[in-house]
C-alpha cells in the first residue's frame, strides 16, 4: 500500500537531539517511510491512500518496551480480550515482551521456558493486534539455564531475556545467565525495585551493576522504588538503559529525568507502562507518562515523545521509532483535543493533557483516520482526502 499524510504543521522526528523535521507531509510504501517534508503532486495521485492532516502534528508510533503479553490478544491477569488493539487507539504501535510471565501455569523449568519464549515468539510473527508489532518471547532465567541453551533458543529467533521471576536463591545468580544471553546476542531485561509478585526478589542497585544488563525495567519502580540514593549510582556506574513506566513511582520517574539529563545520558531514558499487571490496562499510560514528564518534568513534550519512540528503538534494534525515510511506517497524528484550553498536541501535553489521537498508520496501513475511541476527538479535521482501496478507515466511534 502506498499512504501519504499532507498538510502537517509539525513533524516530530523521535530524535531529541534534532525533535523536528521540517516539511508538511510523509510518503509511505511497502511498510517503509519513503519520503519525509515534501511529497510531489504525482506522488499523491499515485497513492492508495492520502491522509489530510489539516495542521495537526506527526510523531513516530509509541513504542511500549514493557507489556505483559500472554498469547493472543488477550490477558488473564485482567481477564481482557482486545488490551493490545485498544493500545493501538491510544497511539502505540509497537510493543516489546516483558516476558510472558501471566501465562496460567507457565513453566519454571529451563526446557519449559526455553518453549514458552519460542511459542511466543512465533504466535506474534505473523499476528498484528490492531495493526500493532508485538515482538514476542521473552526468555524468563530460571535456575539451571546453561549457555547452550541460550545458543540453542537464539538459532530459533529469540532475542530477548528477562531476570526478575526466576527462582534463584539470589539476584546476583543472575549474572551468569544475563552474560550468556549476551553473548548470544540477546537484549536483556531485568526487573528493578521492590518485589511485584510472591516469590519473586527485589532488585536494587548492587544487583543491577554486577549484572550489566541491558535494560533496567521499571527503574522508577514495578510499583515500588529503589531507594534514592540507588539512582545516581546507576546513571553514572553503569551503561544500561534506565526505563521508567506509567505503573511505577512518580516521583522517581521525575528523580531520574533529571539525573539523566544532568549526566548527559538522556538516550539511556526510555517509556513504557509495564502492563498489563496488577496495575491495570493503560492504553493511555505512554501518553500519560509523555503529559508527566512535559508538565511537571520540564521537559520538552518533543523530547519526551522521543524517549517513548527513538530511544527505544535504539536500545532494543529496530527499526521503527523515528520518521526518517527507510524506517518503518508506523505514524501517529496528534492534535489537542475539543474542549481543551490549547490549540496544539505539543502545547496539550506540557499543560499535562492528553492529546486526541486522531489517526494511526502501521506498516504503512491506515487503522483510524479521525478520532480515537480512547481520547476526545482533535480539534483539527484530520480525515481521509483520498482513497482507492474498498475500506472505511474512520474506526470505531465511542
Amino acid at each position: 500500500m502506498r499512504t501519504a499524510i499532507v498538510n502537517l504543521g509539525r513533524i516530530v522526528s523521535g530524535e531529541w537531539r534534532e525533535p523536528f523535521v521540517a516539511g508538511t507531509a510523509i510518503l509511505m510504501e511497502d511498510g517503509k517511510i519513503t519520503a519525509v517534508g515534501e511529497v510531489s503532486d504525482a506522488d499523491l495521485k499515485s497513492c492508495d491512500v492520502v491522509i489530510d492532516a489539516d495542521g495537526a502534528i506527526a510523531i513516530p508510533g509509541l513504542i511500549d518496551s514493557q507489556v505483559h503479553n500472554t498469547f493472543g490478544d488477550y490477558t488473564p491477569r485482567q481477564k481482557t480480550v482486545g488490551f493490545l488493539e485498544s493500545y493501538v487507539h491510544g497511539g502505540v504501535t509497537t510493543a516489546i515482551s516483558a516476558s510472558e510471565v501471566h501465562v496460567p501455569g507457565r513453566p519454571k523449568d529451563p526446557q519449559g521456558v526455553k518453549a514458552l519464549a519460542v511459542a511466543a515468539m512465533k504466535c506474534f510473527e505473523n499476528y498484528r493486534p490492531g495493526g500493532m508489532r508485538v515482538w514476542a518471547g521473552a526468555v524468563i532465567l530460571e535456575p539451571g539455564l546453561v549457555e547452550s541453551d541460550f545458543a540453542e533458543i537464539a538459532a530459533q529467533g529469540v532475542w530477548l531475556a528477562k531476570a526478575g521471576f526466576g527462582n534463584v536463591k539470589s539476584p546476583y545468580d543472575y549474572a551468569p545467565m544475563i552474560a550468556s544471553a549476551k553473548k548470544h546476542g540477546m537484549t536483556t531485561l531485568v526487573h528493578t525495585g521492590g518485589s511485584s509478585i510472591p516469590g519473586s526478589s527485589g532488585i536494587w542497585a548492587d544487583h543491577l551493576i554486577r549484572m550489566q544488563p541491558d535494560v533496567s525495567f521499571h527503574t522508577n519502580g514495578g510499583p515500588v522504588a529503589m531507594p534514592d540514593e540507588d539512582y545516581p549510582r546507576l546513571v553514572n556506574e553503569s551503561s544500561m538503559a534506565l526505563q521508567v513506566c506509567t505503573a511505577g513511582n512518580l516521583r522517581t520517574t521525575l528523580l531520574l529525568a533529571d539525573l539523566v539529563r544532568q549526566a548527559d545520558q538522556f538516550d539511556r531514558f526510555l517509556i513504557a507502562t509495564d502492563t498489563p499487571t496488577g496495575s491495570g490496562i493503560m492504553p493511555l499510560g505512554m501518553m500519560y507518562t509523555i503529559t508527566h514528564l512535559a508538565s511537571l518534568g520540564n521537559m520538552a513534550p518533543e523530547v519526551a515523545i522521543a524517549a517513548a519512540t527513538g530511544n527505544n528503538a535504539r536500545t532494543y534494534k529496530r527499526n521503527s521509532g523515528f520518521i526518517a525515510v527507510g524506517k518503518d511506517a508506523d505514524v501517529v497524528i496528534l492534535d489537542a483535543c475539543v474542549g481543551g484550553s490549547k490549540n496544539d498536541a505539543l502545547s496539550a501535553l506540557a499543560n499535562g493533557d492528553i492529546a486526541a489521537v486522531a489517526a494511526v498508520i502501521t506498516d504503512g496501513v491506515p487503522r483510524f483516520v479521525g478520532r480515537s475511541r480512547n481520547t476526545p476527538a482533535p480539534m483539527k479535521t484530520i480525515r481521509v482526502a483520498q482513497n482507492n482501496v474498498p475500506y472505511d478507515f474512520s474506526g470505531q466511534g465511542h
